[in-house]
């Protein structure tokens, strides 16, 4: 039995999400438990579980997943004042959802979360 990743669902729109992007290679859509005001999640459409994961010729893939979440970023209008992008790997890190996800993070202060 396959266990049905949810963010492959939404890449593919047979799962609803508020997507603000979507191209052949990403997908950006709003985190649905928030952690700042602005939060949204940028994945590859593509199955990789993490970046554990990722491989060499995943190279352009992880970059065009830098690449959106700063557009996206643009155009949640955090840009100029800071955001940040995360990624969890691995249970200890707090990944719960085992698809590569970029969180992109802003519009408030946030606090140093390191330990």
């Amino acid at each position: 039995m396959t266990t049905r990743c949810i963010f492959c669902e939404i890449a593919s729109g047979r799962q609803p999400a508020r997507v603000v992007h979507q191209d052949d290679l990403v997908t950006a859509f709003w985190d649905i438990h928030p952690q700042a005001r602005v939060h949204i999640l940028v994945i590859p459409n593509q199955h990789v579980t993490s970046l554990r994961e990722a491989e060499e010729v995943d190279a352009a893939l992880l970059g065009r997943c830098l690449q959106v979440a700063a557009r996206v970023a643009r155009e949640a209008g955090i840009a100029e004042s800071g955001y940040r992008v995360l990624t969890n790997v691995g249970p200890d890190a707090g990944q719960s959802v085992y698809h590569l996800h970029f969180h992109v993070l802003g519009g408030n202060r946030l606090r140093l979360a390191l330990g």
